[in-house]
């Protein structure tokens, strides 16, 4: 029976890309792997994608790109995307999946709100793709096959090789694709300081009981512009982010500690451990038991 992407029932994909330590998957993949087809599917990590044999009908909302050996494609965070053969014939290619965070290290830094921001953000800028042309889009694709290269041969510096090779390609994305022209307002000086101020505070507090007028109070706005605020540059409500980042950092702590789950939520700012593991298991695809243990496998 043919393999196939898991998802949820929103279609997000289910599996990990990479790991916490270091949120890059890279891969090589054939569609008959998939019996001739993934579905759709989406996911937050950017993909980049190069075909070393056959073709694939890669289709991304609703734009349809023929890829050929050579060409490649960039996904964004979060968009649809399926792909399926172009005849009977199979194809073989590489997929490189990584988690932005790999570049720039911490939400509040000026990386992620100069350069990050406005590309994620960008609502046209879902895909592109990668033709060898001899300019950037060249280059790109040539970083792409230096990475998995550099994943095959597991070198001592081979996390470095990569992240080097990914701020490459970023680069010539930010300064070549157009990015941040449909991204909405792009987050001026004053607004960058404010979201950095409330972002470094969850980040200092997380651990903590936090409400909404301690949050509004670090910025000298009220509770409901707060809100309205950071949904608007950050593209997800304050209540989400904190989740997300207080599950984040429970993750070293069930990879590398002993723990009872009950201390690891309780360090990470869940009074309760049954709603942690429940906000655990939906952001996860798995219980943070399971994860314990699918971590430790790795090791």
């Amino acid at each position: 029976m043919a393999a196939q992407i898991r998802t949820d029932r929103d279609k997000k994909e289910l599996k990990e890309h990479g790991s916490y330590a270091f949120p890059v998957m890279v891969s090589e993949e054939r569609l008959s792997v998939y019996g001739g087809s993934f579905l759709w599917h989406w996911h937050p990590e950017i993909e980049l994608t190069i075909v070393l044999e056959g073709e694939i009908l890669y289709q991304v909302n609703e734009e349809t790109w023929h890829l050929k050996p050579g060409q490649g494609l960039f996904c964004n965070s979060n968009a649809l995307h399926t792909g399926r053969m172009a005849d009977a014939g199979d194809c073989r290619y590489i997929s490189v999946t990584f988690d932005t965070k790999v570049l720039y290290g911490y939400s509040a830094s000026l990386l992620y709100t100069k350069y990050i921001h406005p590309v994620i953000r960008d609502t046209a800028l879902s895909a592109f793709s990668l033709e060898p042309d001899g300019g950037w889009q060249q280059r790109i694709l040539d970083h792409l096959s230096g990475i998995w290269a550099a994943s095959q041969e597991k070198s001592d510096t081979v996390e470095l090789e990569i992240q080097l090779s990914l701020m490459q390609i970023w680069l010539d994305i930010y300064r070549h694709a157009g990015c941040g022209e449909n991204a909405g307002e792009l987050i001026p000086d004053r607004s960058q300081e404010r979201i950095r101020t409330i972002l470094r505070f969850i980040q200092e507090h997380y651990e903590e009981k936090i409400t909404l007028d301690q949050i509004a109070g670090q910025v000298n706005i009220c509770k409901s512009e707060c809100c309205r605020f950071f949904k608007k540059y950050m593209q997800v409500t304050m209540f989400d982010y904190l989740l997300a980042y207080r599950i984040d950092q429970s993750l070293p702590l069930l990879a590398g500690s002993d723990w009872e789950i009950t201390e690891v939520a309780g360090r990470c700012g869940f009074a309760n451990p049954c709603y942690y593991t429940r906000v655990f298991k939906r952001s996860k695809g798995c219980t943070p038991m399971e994860f314990r243990r699918k971590s430790r496998e790795k090791t």
